[in-house]
């Protein structure tokens, strides 16, 4: 069996779980029409990562999209896909490169499916260290990964990274807690 792609679907903002939801059930919709022997899409989610917060004093965990405006589908035939996206309510396209559907990179897929499982797509908070002028991701996703950050948000528990779509980068930030050295 071939192994899906992973597809970036651009959606509004804000309403990326209900557009999964939508796409969803307009695809079990279609694959109710030819038997079910076709699935359309494997999985459809928006993924997250775990960040924390302080707030009058104590720290609180949460769950923030890791690209907002964003879902992905995984799939094995993203013409398919498009064309039931057509079909339902609200903005929802896979993104192109040219006449070409863009999956995102195997590289950005690897490590989003290292540290995720299929119903749990949220990519836990790394930890860091300060030594000298450098932070050191000591554990987490972004450990040996430290060539993705293009920014370090210390006081709030963030990183920027870059994701690969094809040609498309996606600018997006995952939790990071830089401990003093």
């Amino acid at each position: 069996m071939k192994r899906a792609r992973w597809y970036v679907v651009q959606v509004e903002t804000g309403r990326e779980q209900k557009t999964c939801d939508a796409i969803e059930r307009a695809c079990k919709q279609v694959e109710s029409v030819v038997g079910g022997q076709d699935p359309v899409i494997r999985e459809v989610f928006a993924p997250s990562y775990r960040s924390r917060y302080k707030l009058h004093g104590e720290w609180h965990d949460e769950n923030r999209l890791l690209m907002p405006g964003y879902v992905m589908a995984v799939t094995e035939k993203p013409w398919k896909l498009a064309k039931v996206l057509r079909g339902i309510t609200g903005f929802a396209r896979i993104v192109r490169m040219g006449e070409t559907f863009a999956p995102l990179s195997d590289d950005d897929r690897n490590w989003i499916e290292r540290w995720t499982g299929e119903g749990d797509r949220a990519i836990p908070m790394s930890i860091a260290r300060k030594e000298g002028d450098r932070i050191v991701v000591t554990e987490g996703p972004l450990k040996g990964r430290e060539g993705m950050i293009t920014r370090i948000k210390r006081r709030l528990c963030m990183a920027e990274v870059e994701i690969h779509a094809g040609a498309m980068t996606i600018r997006t930030t995952v939790g990071l807690a830089v401990l003093p050295g």
